[in-house]
C-alpha cells in the first residue's frame, strides 16, 4: 500500500553511556525506517500507520477506513480515508491532497460524507464527484446525518466567557485570563469556547440553515475533554436526537460526574421555530424526573457517603450517562451508565430505556466489569446487544442473551489473548466490524461472525494488514502470564513480555510496569509510547501486574484502591516484581527498573521511598508527587474528593483520608536513594507539571543522578513525532545506562 509520506528517520539512535548506536535503514513500502537488525526501534513504531475509525455501508458490501500516519520529519501528522470490499479486497486510497480526511460516515450505498478544513463534504465510493455540502467558515469539528438524509448535526465550538471574563475591547493584546469560578482549563486548554451541537437542514443545495440546538446553555455537547460524536444520536425516523450533556459548570462541574441523556424532539423544535409556543417537553431528561432536585452537595468531601448517592437516589442516574443508541425499531434508546456521583471508574453498565413506558433496564448486571462499547443487535430472538468489556485483562466480545425466564446474561463470544475495540453491525447484522490489537500487534480491522449457540465457533477474518510490511521484519516478542498469591491471600495476574531471539539460559534486566489510571486495565494493550514490544525489543523483560484497583477482576478488586493508594497496591507490586525474581530464572534481580505513567507515575514516586533496594532505577511519567498540592491543582475536582476522601485541610477527615496525604510520596524523599528520571508535559492539567518539577528537584537537592525531560507543548500523553521519538530515546538511553 503507497504511504503518503516518506519517513526519513535520523540515522543513529543514543545507545548506554550517551554512545551512538548504529541502524540499519530499510526501505519498506516505499518507506526509509531505521531498524536495529529485526528489532523494534521508535522511528519504525512512528513509521506505522494507526487505523482509526471505520463504517461498514448500509448494505454491508463496502467500508470505509480512516489512518493517520506520521511523519518525523515534518513533525506532524496526515489523516487519509480508504475504501475497500467488506471482505477485505479492493483497497484504495480515497484522499488525494494534502489536507487531513476524517470522520467518514455513509449517506446511501454509494456516497460517503467526510470532514477536511472544518467542512463536511462529500463523494462517491471511488473518490470522484467531491462537493462541500457545508459553508460554516470551516468551523465544523463533527457530524451526524439524520437517517433520511433531510437534516445533520453539526459540532462546532462556540465563545464561552461564564468563567473566564472577555477582556476589554480596548486592550485586545492583552494576555491576562480573568477567572471567576473553577472548570477555567481542562485537560490541555483554557475553557474560552465548548462545543455545541447545531441542527441544519439538508437540501440538493447543502447543508442550510443552522441553529444551536442549546441555544443560550452554558453547557457542553459533546462533554470535554474526549466526548465525540459518538455521545449523540439520531432514532431510526428521524424525529428524534438523543444528546449526552453534563448540566453543569464552574465549581459543580468540577465536583460531579453527573452527565445524563437528553431526548430532543426535531419535530417540537421546528414548530417552535416557526413562531410557535416553546413545548415544554421539546428537551427531555431521560435519566431524571421533571422534578429531580439533586441534594446539597459538600464540595470538599468525597460523595460515596452524601445523600446525593444515597441508595434511594440512585435510580435518578446520578453518574456518567454517554453514547446513546437506538435500537433498529425506534422503541428504545441504551446508553453506557455509571451509578454514583462523583465516581469516575464506577462500574459502567448498559442502561436500556423504553421509549413509551419510560422503564430503564440495566442488562449487564451479571458481568462484573465495564461494558466499554455496544451496538444493538439485529436479531433479538439471539441477542439483544453485542458488546465488548474486559475480564482477567483481555478485551472480548460478550452478546447480551436471555433466557426463557426473562433473565439477562453476558455470553463470551471470543476468548482471545488480545483487545477487541469498538464493534458495530455488518451485513445486515449477521457479522461485526471490529478493531482487534495486543502488546505485539497495532490495531487492524476484522469481521467477526457470532455463533449464540456455539461461542467457540464464532469465525474471525482479518481485513486489513495496514503495518505486516513493517511487522514482517521485526522478531516478536513473547508474552506470558502468571498468577501469583497477594500478601492478602488473593490471586493475582501479571503479564510477562519477553525479549525477541529470547534465551532461557540468560538474564534479562527487567522492568516492573506501574499502570495508571489507577483504575486502567493492564490488558493487551498496544501504545504508541508504552508501548511493551519496543521494551522487549531493547532487551528488556517486562513485569506488568494487574494490582488492585484495576477492572477485570470484579468491582470489590477495583474499589480496594479509592481510599488506599499506597495500601494492598503497592503491595500487589512488590508481591509481582518479587516472584518474578525468585521464580523466573531469566530474570535479573540485581537489574531491576520501575517505570509508569500518571498514577503509575505516583507509584514510582512511591516506590522510590519504599523499595528497600530492589530498584536500580525509576522512570516516572506525569505522575503525582505530592498529593496536598495536587487537590487544589487538578482541574477535575470529583477525582480527589473520590480517591482521598477530603480536602486536606479539612478537620473531620475519614481515616481512608489522613492516611493518603501522611503517605503521599513527597514526604518519603529523605529515603530516595536510587536514581530517578522525571518526564512531564506543562500542557497537563489533570497533574500539573510542577508536580513533575519537583520531584526533580527534590532529587537533585538530596544528590541523587537525576534527570527532568519537560515538554512545554505536550498535555498528560506525547502526541508530536519528535517529542515521541524524543521520550523513546531518552526513556531507554536512563534504563541502558543504569540496567545494562
Amino acid at each position: 500500500m503507497k504511504r503518503l509520506f516518506t519517513i526519513i528517520a535520523a540515522a543513529l539512535l543514543m545507545g548506554a553511556n550517551g554512545s551512538m548506536k548504529a541502524q540499519e535503514t530499510v526501505n519498506i513500502g516505499k518507506q526509509n525506517i531505521q531498524l536495529q537488525g529485526d528489532l523494534m526501534t521508535p522511528e519504525a513504531l512512528w513509521a506505522m500507520g494507526r487505523i482509526s475509525g471505520y463504517s461498514a455501508s448500509p448494505d454491508g458490501q463496502h467500508i470505509v477506513y480512516q489512518v493517520g500516519y506520521y511523519s518525523v520529519k515534518h513533525n506532524k501528522s496526515h489523516h487519509v480515508l480508504f475504501m475497500m470490499n467488506a471482505d477485505g479486497n479492493d483497497v484504495r486510497k480515497l484522499t488525494s491532497g494534502a489536507k487531513n480526511e476524517t470522520d467518514a460516515a455513509w449517506l446511501d450505498n454509494d456516497h460517503i460524507a467526510f470532514l477536511t478544513g472544518g467542512e463536511v463534504w462529500q463523494m462517491k465510493i471511488d473518490g470522484t464527484e467531491r462537493k462541500q455540502l457545508s459553508q460554516t467558515g470551516g468551523e465544523v469539528e463533527g457530524f451526524l446525518f439524520a437517517p433520511n438524509g433531510k437534516a445533520v448535526v453539526l459540532l462546532k465550538s462556540i465563545p464561552f466567557n461564564d468563567i473566564i471574563q472577555k477582556n476589554p475591547d480596548d486592550l485586545p493584546k492583552a494576555t491576562g485570563r480573568l477567572v471567576t469560578d473553577l472548570m477555567y482549563r481542562h485537560w490541555d486548554h483554557y475553557v474560552e469556547s465548548i462545543q455545541h451541537p447545531f441542527i441544519a437542514q439538508v437540501t440538493s443545495e447543502g447543508i442550510q440553515k443552522e441553529a444551536d440546538m442549546l441555544e443560550g446553555l452554558p453547557y457542553e455537547c459533546p462533554m470535554e475533554p474526549f466526548g465525540g460524536i459518538e455521545q449523540l444520536c439520531w432514532d431510526p425516523s428521524s424525529h428524534y436526537v438523543a444528546y449526552t450533556c453534563r448540566p453543569k459548570t464552574g465549581l459543580e462541574y468540577s465536583i460531579s460526574t453527573d452527565s445524563d441523556i437528553f431526548l430532543f424532539d426535531l419535530q417540537k423544535w421546528q414548530s417552535w421555530k416557526s413562531g410557535g409556543s416553546k413545548p415544554a417537553d421539546m428537551v427531555r431528561n431521560l435519566c431524571k424526573p421533571a422534578n429531580y432536585v439533586e441534594p446539597k452537595i459538600d464540595p470538599t468531601k468525597t460523595m460515596k457517603y452524601q445523600s446525593v448517592n444515597a441508595r434511594e437516589n440512585l435510580k435518578n442516574n446520578v453518574g456518567y450517562d454517554q453514547n446513546p443508541k437506538f435500537s433498529p425499531d425506534g422503541r428504545f434508546v441504551a446508553w453506557l451508565s455509571m451509578e454514583r456521583n462523583g465516581y469516575e471508574a464506577d462500574r459502567q453498565r448498559l442502561c436500556c430505556y423504553n421509549m413509551e413506558t419510560g422503564e430503564k433496564t440495566y442488562l449487564t448486571e451479571t458481568f462484573d466489569s465495564n461494558v466499554d462499547d455496544f451496538c444493538w443487535s439485529d436479531n433479538p430472538k439471539e441477542a439483544l446487544f453485542y458488546f465488548i468489556g474486559v475480564w482477567h485483562a483481555t478485551e472480548n466480545l460478550y452478546a447480551v442473551t436471555f433466557d426463557k425466564k426473562g433473565n439477562f446474561a453476558a455470553t463470551q463470544l471470543t476468548n482471545d489473548c488480545a483487545d477487541w475495540g469498538s464493534v458495530q453491525l455488518l451485513n445486515n447484522g449477521r457479522q461485526l466490524l471490529m478493531e482487534r490489537h495486543s502488546f505485539t500487534e497495532p490495531a487492524d480491522l476484522y469481521v467477526v461472525t457470532p455463533n449464540i449457540k456455539k461461542p467457540e465457533k464464532t469465525i474471525v477474518q482479518q481485513l486489513t494488514f495496514e503495518n505486516k510490511h513493517i511487522l514482517d521484519k521485526l522478531a516478536k516478542p513473547s508474552v506470558d502470564s502468571r498468577w501469583v498469591k497477594t500478601s492478602d491471600g488473593q490471586q493475582m495476574l501479571y503479564w510477562i513480555v519477553l525479549p525477541p531471539h529470547f534465551d532461557a539460559t540468560k538474564k534479562y534486566p527487567t522492568l516492573l510496569f506501574c499502570e495508571g489510571g489507577p483504575q486502567s486495565p493492564v490488558s493487551q494493550f498496544w501504545s504508541y509510547r508504552w508501548n511493551f514490544m519496543i521494551m522487549a525489543s531493547q532487551g528488556y523483560v517486562v513485569i506488568a501486574p494487574n494490582r488492585r484497583g484495576l477492572p477485570g477482576f470484579g468491582q470489590e478488586w477495583l474499589e480496594e484502591i479509592s481510599g488506599d493508594w499506597t495500601g494492598q497496591c503497592m503491595s500487589d507490586y512488590m508481591v509481582a516484581i518479587d516472584d518474578a525474581a525468585q521464580n523466573l530464572p531469566y530474570v535479573d534481580k540485581n537489574k531491576l527498573g520501575c517505570v509508569g505513567a500518571s498514577f503509575g507515575g505516583f507509584s514510582v514516586y512511591y516506590l522510590a521511598g519504599h523499595h528497600e533496594g530492589r530498584f536500580k532505577c525509576f522512570i516516572a511519567h506525569d505522575g503525582a508527587f505530592n498529593l496536598e498540592a495536587m487537590y487544589t491543582e487538578t482541574e477535575e475536582n470529583w477525582f480527589s474528593n473520590w480517591e482521598y476522601d477530603d480536602a486536606f485541610w479539612n478537620r473531620d477527615q475519614t481515616e481512608n483520608a489522613r492516611k493518603t496525604y501522611a503517605n503521599s510520596p513527597h514526604r518519603f524523599v529523605d529515603k530516595w536513594d536510587t536514581p530517578i528520571l522525571c518526564i512531564h508535559g506543562e500542557k497537563d492539567y489533570r497533574i500539573n507539571a510542577t508536580q513533575g518539577m519537583s520531584a526533580f528537584n527534590a532529587a537533585r537537592m538530596k544528590g541523587i543522578e537525576a534527570q527532568l525531560l519537560i515538554f512545554p507543548d505536550e498535555n498528560h500523553w506525547v502526541l508530536k513525532p519528535q517529542n515521541g521519538i524524543l521520550w523513546q530515546r531518552t526513556y531507554f538511553n536512563w534504563l541502558n545506562r543504569w540496567l545494562k
